[in-house]
Protein backbone atom coordinates (compact mmCIF):
# COMPACT_ATOMS: atom_id res chain seq x y z
CA UNK A 1 0.00 0.00 0.00
CA UNK A 2 1.31 3.30 -1.03
CA UNK A 3 1.53 5.57 2.31
CA UNK A 4 4.33 8.15 1.62
CA UNK A 5 3.19 11.21 2.65
CA UNK A 6 5.93 13.00 0.12
CA UNK A 7 3.97 15.67 -1.63
CA UNK A 8 3.38 15.57 -5.18
CA UNK A 9 3.18 18.70 -6.85
CA UNK A 10 2.64 19.82 -10.80
CA UNK A 11 1.52 22.29 -12.65
CA UNK A 12 -2.17 22.78 -14.26
CA UNK A 13 -0.69 21.96 -17.77
CA UNK A 14 1.40 18.64 -16.47
CA UNK A 15 -2.14 17.38 -14.65
CA UNK A 16 -4.15 17.83 -18.08
CA UNK A 17 -1.30 16.05 -19.96
CA UNK A 18 -2.29 12.82 -17.51
CA UNK A 19 -5.70 13.14 -16.80
CA UNK A 20 -8.91 13.28 -18.77
CA UNK A 21 -10.49 16.73 -18.99
CA UNK A 22 -13.32 15.01 -16.62
CA UNK A 23 -10.93 13.76 -14.01
CA UNK A 24 -8.83 17.49 -14.15
CA UNK A 25 -12.11 19.27 -13.60
CA UNK A 26 -12.95 17.11 -10.29
CA UNK A 27 -9.58 16.41 -9.08
CA UNK A 28 -7.55 19.37 -9.82
CA UNK A 29 -10.55 22.40 -10.17
CA UNK A 30 -12.97 20.40 -7.08
CA UNK A 31 -15.92 19.53 -9.34
CA UNK A 32 -18.57 17.29 -9.45
CA UNK A 33 -19.40 14.23 -11.87
CA UNK A 34 -22.90 13.84 -12.13
CA UNK A 35 -24.81 11.27 -10.10
CA UNK A 36 -24.99 7.90 -11.68
CA UNK A 37 -22.39 8.70 -14.56
CA UNK A 38 -19.50 7.00 -13.51
CA UNK A 39 -19.35 2.93 -14.19
CA UNK A 40 -19.75 0.67 -11.34
CA UNK A 41 -16.41 -0.63 -9.73
CA UNK A 42 -15.32 -4.46 -9.61
CA UNK A 43 -16.90 -6.05 -6.39
CA UNK A 44 -13.26 -8.81 -5.85
CA UNK A 45 -11.09 -7.75 -3.20
CA UNK A 46 -8.89 -4.30 -3.68
CA UNK A 47 -7.78 -1.15 -3.44
CA UNK A 48 -9.58 2.38 -4.70
CA UNK A 49 -6.42 4.54 -5.60
CA UNK A 50 -5.81 8.32 -6.12
CA UNK A 51 -6.67 8.66 -10.12
CA UNK A 52 -3.63 11.66 -9.78
CA UNK A 53 -0.93 10.04 -7.83
CA UNK A 54 -1.92 6.05 -7.08
CA UNK A 55 -1.71 6.14 -3.03
CA UNK A 56 -4.31 3.57 -2.13
CA UNK A 57 -6.90 5.62 -0.17
CA UNK A 58 -10.19 3.07 -0.13
CA UNK A 59 -11.02 -0.87 0.39
CA UNK A 60 -13.32 -2.39 -1.25
CA UNK A 61 -14.25 -4.23 1.67
CA UNK A 62 -15.43 -0.66 3.15
CA UNK A 63 -17.55 0.24 0.31
CA UNK A 64 -21.24 0.11 0.19
CA UNK A 65 -24.22 0.96 -1.63
CA UNK A 66 -25.31 4.58 -0.25
CA UNK A 67 -27.87 4.71 -3.37
CA UNK A 68 -26.82 8.18 -4.01
CA UNK A 69 -25.25 7.22 -7.61
CA UNK A 70 -21.63 7.95 -6.25
CA UNK A 71 -18.99 5.24 -4.57
CA UNK A 72 -19.36 5.33 -1.08
CA UNK A 73 -17.21 3.73 1.67
CA UNK A 74 -17.57 4.08 5.24
CA UNK A 75 -13.80 4.96 5.96
CA UNK A 76 -10.54 5.34 4.63
CA UNK A 77 -8.12 1.94 4.36
CA UNK A 78 -5.28 4.53 5.55
CA UNK A 79 -6.62 7.54 7.37
CA UNK A 80 -3.42 9.75 7.42
CA UNK A 81 -3.59 9.30 3.49
CA UNK A 82 -7.17 11.22 3.10
CA UNK A 83 -7.57 14.74 4.37
CA UNK A 84 -10.45 16.84 4.70
CA UNK A 85 -11.23 20.99 4.95
CA UNK A 86 -13.96 22.64 5.20
CA UNK A 87 -15.81 23.52 1.80
CA UNK A 88 -18.53 26.35 1.74
CA UNK A 89 -19.46 26.02 -2.12
CA UNK A 90 -22.75 25.86 -3.02
CA UNK A 91 -24.17 27.96 0.04
CA UNK A 92 -23.80 25.24 2.14
CA UNK A 93 -21.05 24.09 5.02
CA UNK A 94 -19.44 20.65 4.05
CA UNK A 95 -16.52 18.28 4.75
CA UNK A 96 -14.17 18.06 1.64
CA UNK A 97 -11.80 15.14 1.32
CA UNK A 98 -8.64 15.21 -0.71
CA UNK A 99 -5.47 12.94 -1.28
CA UNK A 100 -2.81 14.58 1.18
CA UNK A 101 -0.34 13.29 -1.43
CA UNK A 102 -1.26 15.16 -4.30
CA UNK A 103 -3.89 17.30 -3.06
CA UNK A 104 -6.66 16.18 -5.42
CA UNK A 105 -10.00 16.61 -4.49
CA UNK A 106 -12.20 13.13 -4.33
CA UNK A 107 -15.35 14.31 -2.91
CA UNK A 108 -17.04 14.82 0.54
CA UNK A 109 -17.53 12.94 4.30
CA UNK A 110 -20.95 13.19 5.21
CA UNK A 111 -22.38 12.18 8.52
CA UNK A 112 -24.86 9.81 7.88
CA UNK A 113 -23.19 6.44 7.14
CA UNK A 114 -23.75 2.93 7.99
CA UNK A 115 -22.08 1.76 11.21
CA UNK A 116 -19.50 1.41 12.75
CA UNK A 117 -18.32 4.95 11.57
CA UNK A 118 -21.34 6.19 10.86
CA UNK A 119 -19.80 8.01 7.88
CA UNK A 120 -20.61 8.08 4.30
CA UNK A 121 -17.20 9.26 1.90
CA UNK A 122 -19.16 10.30 -0.96
CA UNK A 123 -16.17 10.33 -3.43
CA UNK A 124 -16.38 11.01 -7.40
CA UNK A 125 -15.86 7.41 -9.04
CA UNK A 126 -13.34 9.50 -11.98
CA UNK A 127 -11.32 10.30 -9.55
CA UNK A 128 -10.05 6.77 -7.94
CA UNK A 129 -8.74 3.98 -10.05
CA UNK A 130 -9.32 0.41 -9.22
CA UNK A 131 -6.23 -1.89 -8.04
CA UNK A 132 -7.50 -5.86 -7.36
CA UNK A 133 -5.96 -7.58 -4.70
CA UNK A 134 -2.90 -9.86 -6.03
CA UNK A 135 -2.20 -12.88 -4.31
Amino acid sequence: MTTTTDMITKTDEEWREELSDLAFKVTRKHGTERAFSHDDFPKEPGMFACVCCGTELFDQAHKFDSGTGWPSFWKPANPDMVGEQTDRSWLMKRTEVHCNRCAAHLGHVFPDGPQPTGLRYCLNGVALTFKPKSG
